[in-house]
């Protein structure tokens, strides 16, 4: 795959978005920017206003719904938020509005909002499979489990990364790591390149035991 100049990552935040589920695919650009300052990374909301994520982090987008960033990669998190980010209309048009150049990721239960848009139908995706508490309890169920129900027409996957070609979706919370370097890896930079980017942020053993973590899926052509 040739390298992609200028790869840009654009990360949907809003009200209660898990912090770990966001940050992490932006840290790893962040850091990955060291190497190849080319790469960039920005937060996308449906305005300017700040965004109070969990746990009352309050962060400020850099760019909202109307002003259409061009970027290669979309990627939304998972959190609390989803809940009804899920039926969220005008986060769907805003996808849909989206280049077919564009990528669709996400990490946890982000994969919700585009199981419930149709959008993995005849497809493999994953989601948070170990439970909290509540999630656990007979009041809960479990991320990846809800994900079967919202998206009977999904292959589940327990894969950390499942590539569809244009979706790609992460499991559970710290898998954002893996999606951020993921991302490198379809933006065309090499294995030397990725592993670097691992050691300067001090991961490298976790990378090594997660990088082969990655189911890919191609439908078939008829």
């Amino acid at each position: 795959m040739s390298k992609k100049q200028g790869f840009r990552v654009g990360v949907y935040v809003f009200k209660d978005a898990e912090v770990v589920d966001y940050a992490a695919p932006y840290g790893v650009f962040s850091v990955a920017r060291r190497l190849d300052p080319e790469l960039d990374v920005f937060l996308v909301a449906d305005s300017l206003r700040p965004v109070q994520t969990q746990a009352g982090l309050t962060v400020h987008p850099n760019y909202s719904f109307n002003e259409l960033p061009d970027m290669d990669a979309f990627l939304i998190p998972g959190g609390f938020g989803t809940r009804q980010e899920t039926y969220n209309k005008r986060l769907h048009q805003y996808i849909w509005s989206l280049p077919e150049t564009t990528l669709l990721t996400s990490v946890c239960t982000g994969s919700w909002i585009y199981g419930q848009m149709g959008l993995l139908d005849g497809l493999p995706a994953t989601s948070r499979k170990e439970p909290d508490r509540l999630e656990a309890s007979e009041m809960g169920k479990v991320p990846i489990d809800r994900l079967a129900e919202i998206a009977p027409a999904c292959t589940i996957s327990r894969a950390r990364i499942v590539d569809t070609g244009r979706i790609i979706t992460g499991a559970g919370i710290a898998s954002g790591m893996e999606m951020g370097f993921h991302l490198l890896r379809r933006a065309g930079y090499d294995e030397g390149f990725i592993s670097d980017v691992a050691r300067v942020m001090e991961y490298s053993e976790a990378y090594n035991v997660y990088k082969d973590d990655i189911e890919y899926y191609k439908k078939a052509v008829k």
